[in-house]
């Protein structure tokens, strides 16, 4: 088997440790609260930090991995004589994958002997995560880079991303709802019901009334599109909102006989965009 590594980034809502547990490498993207000029890597602050500042009124602004960065990252394992998968961030909600396409162009040129893959996930936070363990497994039962290419980009639409938000002031900012839907959504308790199309872009299909309500969905919605009912694995994120991440899980063990799940925070990066109180369950579905 060619000697080759999975790398991604931070949007990807996987601690840095756990990806080191699992052998993939990573470029942070980075934010910045209210144009203070200080720029925070993904991950360098706590979730409950960030969120806070947050509900106080912070305005957090983000940014995607520069080229330099993926050049930095990429040159150090080319150098080692490894190969480089690159699983990234959705190019339609970001950059970052763009940026790891021009520094691979450029380092194709000063190392003709190795191979960079560039896949566009068109998946984010623990969407993103999941299509990542899920080829880690695969790299660990001897498959090469093409293989390892050609399954992420065959699986990656398969990839479901079901989201909710407590608050719609964070995507009144982010321009997915005007001011008066925000408004009026909130004052009547209205939560949308949110997916990752086939294009990575958010879209909403529905909206219903109360948190509770919300939660309910999800894993009414997980019952009709998993592709593998209670077998597969299903990662959940939350924005500093374990309590309801774990009644996801726990309803999903009750009503659907999951028997895997994991529970990750959403990073600031795409914590920026739902604000605190975000809940997003993925799973291998059917199409998206």
């Amino acid at each position: 088997m060619n000697d080759y590594v999975i790398y991604t980034d931070s949007a990807c809502d996987i601690p840095k440790a756990q990806l080191k547990q699992w052998g993939v490498y990573s470029s942070s993207l980075s934010f910045q609260f209210d144009d203070n000029g200080v720029d925070h890597e993904d991950g360098t602050m706590s979730a409950q930090k960030f969120y806070d500042q947050m509900r106080a009124g912070g305005v957090a602004k983000t940014s995607a991995v520069n080229v330099g960065a993926f050049l930095a990252g990429f040159r150090e394992l080319l150098e080692q004589g490894k190969d480089i998968l690159y699983l990234g961030f959705s190019s339609s909600r970001s950059t970052t994958c763009n940026s790891a396409q021009m520094a691979a162009e450029q380092l194709r040129e000063e190392f003709p002997q190795r191979k960079i893959v560039i896949v566009d996930t068109l998946c984010g936070s623990v969407g993103q995560g999941l299509l990542i363990y899920l080829t880690v497994l695969q790299q660990k039962n001897g498959a090469t880079i093409e293989d390892m290419a050609d399954y992420a980009e065959k699986l990656k639409l398969n990839i479901y991303h079901h989201l909710t938000v407590d608050d719609l002031v964070y995507l009144k900012r982010g321009g997915r709802i005007s001011p008066a839907v925000a408004f009026f959504g909130n004052a009547l308790g209205m939560k949308p019901m949110i997916y990752v199309d086939g294009e990575g872009k958010l879209s909403t299909n529905g909206k219903v009334r109360g948190r509770k309500k919300a939660i309910a969905t999800l894993v009414d919605q997980y019952a009709q599109l998993t592709k593998n009912p209670g077998s597969g694995m299903v990662f959940l994120g939350h924005s500093d909102c374990y309590e309801d991440a774990e009644q996801v899980a726990q309803l999903l063990r009750e009503n659907c006989g999951v028997k895997m799940t994991r529970i990750f925070d959403i990073g600031a990066v795409i914590g920026a965009h739902v604000g605190p109180g975000a809940l997003v369950l993925c799973y291998v579905a059917k199409g998206r």
